[in-house]
This record gives C-alpha cells, sequence and structure tokens, in this order.
C-alpha cells in the first residue's frame, strides 16, 4: 500500500503526482505553466468565427480562454484542447460585437489554474462594395456595375481576382460579330484602402456605319481591353480589342478578322465570299472564318472562371457573324457571344450577354440600315473578388 509521499508518474498526463494519505489518492505535485504563442484566424466585427490557439501546456481538459478588450469587460470560454499544444475556441458574440479596431487581449488557464501570457488581436471589419455572397470558405464581392471597394484597416488577405471588360458590338452590314472583352485574373494582398472598380459596358450598336469597341474593365491597376467592334461591309473593317472583331463578308480590304490582346483575348475569323462575316474572337478560342457566301463564322468560345459561385461559368464569349442570304448565321461563343443575323435584315442579331463580355452578334442585312444597329450591342463587364473568409 502506498504512504505518504511516495511518487508516481502518471505517463498519459504526463505529470509526476505524489501520495496523498489523507485523500487516499496520488496528487500532482509539479504544475505546469501555459504558453500561449500564436494566435491564428481575426475577430471580425458582427462575424462569429473560430480562434485556433496554439502553445505548450494546454492540458487534457478545462482550458479557459479569457477575452479582455481594452476598456472593457473580459469574457471566458471553456474549451477542451485538441492537444497540450493546440486548441480552438468560438469567439464570444460579446467580443466579436466590438468595433472595428478594438484591441482585446486573448490569454488561457489551464487545469493547474496557471495562466499564460496575454496575445493582443485587433477587432477587424470585412471590406465593403459589390454584392456579397459566400461559397464554401470564400467570401465573394462581385460588381456588375462600377463601384468602390473598401478594405479597412488590420485586413490582410490574398485576393483572387477575375476582370472581364465590355464586349464589342456586331458589325451592321454582312459583318462580323463583335471581338469578346479581354478577360484577365490577377491575385493580390490590397492594404487598407479605396479601391476604384471599374466594369466597362458592352460596345453600342452602330447608327449610319459602325458601332464601337466594349470598354475596359479594371481593378487593383489591373486593366481588360474592351472587346473589338464589327466593321461594315465595303467601308470600314473590324477592330482590334480585347478579342478582335470577325472580319467582313467582303473580300478587298475588309475581310481580315482583327487581333485580340495576348493574354486576355483571341482574334476574331475571317469574312468573304461578298456576303458572310466571320466570328468574333473568345477568351478561349479564336472566331471562326466564315466558310462560303452563305455560311457566316461562329464566335470563338469564351472561357471559364469559378471565382463567383464556385462552378465554372463561361465569360467573354465571340459574336457570331452576320449574313445576307436566308442562310446559316454564326452563332455566339459560350460565354456571351450573340447571335449573328440573315435575310436581308429581316432577323435580328443577338446583343452580347449582360456582366459577360460577349461580343454582339453581326448584323447580316443589306446596306447602312440602322433598324438593327440596337441588336448588335455588346455584353457589358463584370469584376469578382473572392477571399479566404
Amino acid at each position: 500500500n502506498p504512504v505518504e509521499g511516495n511518487l508516481w508518474y502518471d505517463t498519459s498526463n504526463d505529470v509526476l503526482k505524489a501520495y496523498d494519505a489523507t485523500a487516499s489518492a496520488f496528487a500532482k505535485i509539479f504544475f505546469t505553466t501555459p504558453v500561449l504563442s500564436s494566435i491564428d484566424g481575426s475577430i471580425v466585427t458582427t462575424v462569429a468565427g473560430n480562434l485556433t490557439l496554439n502553445g505548450s501546456g494546454f492540458g487534457t481538459a478545462n482550458l479557459v480562454v479569457t477575452f479582455t478588450p481594452s476598456g472593457g469587460s473580459a469574457s471566458t470560454v471553456t474549451v477542451t484542447p485538441t492537444s497540450a499544444s493546440v486548441a480552438t475556441v468560438a469567439v464570444p458574440s460579446a467580443i466579436y460585437g466590438l468595433s472595428a479596431t478594438t484591441v482585446v487581449a486573448i490569454k488561457v488557464t489551464n487545469e493547474d489554474t496557471k495562466d499564460s501570457a496575454s496575445i493582443n488581436k485587433t477587432v477587424i471589419s470585412y471590406p465593403t462594395g459589390g454584392t456579397i455572397t459566400t461559397h464554401g470558405s470564400y467570401r465573394v464581392h462581385t460588381f456588375l456595375s462600377s463601384a468602390n471597394f473598401v478594405v479597412s484597416a488590420g485586413f490582410s488577405k490574398s485576393m483572387d481576382t477575375l476582370i472581364v471588360a465590355g464586349g464589342g458590338c456586331g458589325g451592321n452590314w454582312h459583318a462580323g460579330g463583335g471581338g469578346a472583352g479581354g478577360m484577365i485574373t490577377y491575385n493580390t494582398t490590397p492594404s487598407a484602402n479605396t479601391y476604384s472598380i471599374v466594369v466597362g459596358a458592352g460596345g453600342a450598336g452602330g447608327g449610319a456605319s459602325v458601332g464601337s469597341n466594349g470598354a475596359n474593365s479594371s481593378a487593383f491597376g489591373q486593366t481588360a481591353s474592351g472587346g473589338g467592334r464589327g466593321g461594315s461591309y465595303t467601308t470600314t473593317g473590324a477592330l482590334s480589342g480585347g478579342s478582335g472583331a470577325g472580319g467582313n463578308g467582303w473580300g478587298d480590304n475588309y475581310s481580315s478578322g482583327a487581333s485580340g490582346t495576348s493574354g486576355q483575348g483571341n482574334n476574331g475569323g475571317n469574312g468573304g465570299y461578298n456576303h458572310a462575316g466571320g466570328g468574333g474572337g473568345g477568351k478561349g478560342a479564336i472566331g471562326s472564318n466564315a466558310s462560303s457566301d452563305t455560311v457566316a463564322g461562329n464566335g470563338g468560345v469564351g472561357g471559364t472562371n469559378d471565382y463567383r459561385t464556385g462552378s465554372a461559368v463561361y465569360y467573354a464569349g465571340g459574336g457570331g457573324g452576320g449574313v445576307w442570304q436566308n442562310a446559316t448565321k454564326g452563332t455566339g461563343g459560350n460565354g456571351g457571344g450573340g447571335d449573328g443575323s440573315w435575310n436581308n435584315n429581316s432577323n435580328a442579331p443577338t446583343q452580347g450577354a449582360v456582366n459577360t463580355g460577349g461580343g454582339g452578334g453581326g448584323n447580316g442585312g443589306q446596306g447602312n440600315n440602322t433598324s438593327r444597329a440596337t441588336e448588335t450591342t455588346g455584353g457589358s463587364g463584370i469584376v469578382v473578388i473572392r477571399y479566404l473568409a
């Protein structure tokens, strides 16, 4: 039988104990002082969340975590450590209810009632701007129009950014489809500041002759170029852009597809055979050439990105070419490209889809006729920013 003062080393808990005859049990005689070395995670105002505590001497149960805000009352949470060196704690509502920039001192007290030194964490706020959604572990800001993105003091996270410019309009006389807006991705860790996010409009359809390129989109100093606009038969050729517009249905100086911007998009397809336009270039492929007098070129396929929803979405498809006869019009590329039209202007081309950067469809109508000009409009762009919440 053990007597007063007998020693026993408890290997399961890594402590030395001595026999207490009065209590008829072994009791710990050496006590561990916990060390809190670092804290992973953030305290975000108005947002519930967890912190991961790293250190040593946390013990196996009943670890008390104390949160003391500057000038305020302490809140405590008791947790079971994952191990002697790691513990996860939910931030109390009284603490995440504090305003941003409040400093909170955090310490732990183990089962031996020994305290660690404190580590300070500053309450932060999430960035603002755009439409805010979440998927998986990501927080997402989607900009469908130009606005500001505001990063508050103390917030620092790596951000993935998708930038798609406005698509170019389609041509309006046996012409090619509009080029898709340039599409780029970018990663940065922005400092606290207000950032202007620009979402480019789609190129407007032409009046008496031709319309316009799509407008540029930009974020964090990076710019995606607007898509090239389609031309007008024998008078005006296609223009370059993020992706180039398809060439006109004419064999002289106007049938060549225009060039895209390296890294942002592709060239437009060639028109020809007098009456069939080429397809506008897309992010993922060049626009198709017109293959005969009655078959216009299809728009180039766009590119995919999953920043907004977690699932791949197509953006920046080229517009399909127009053709005069009641024949085979060009179809728009996946990613918002509009379809071309045919049959002497009795069928309208379709616009590039809104907030995709798709190029507008080429008008197959005869002459500088303005009746279908509005339908050749390119699709507006989009900017998407995501980061781990």
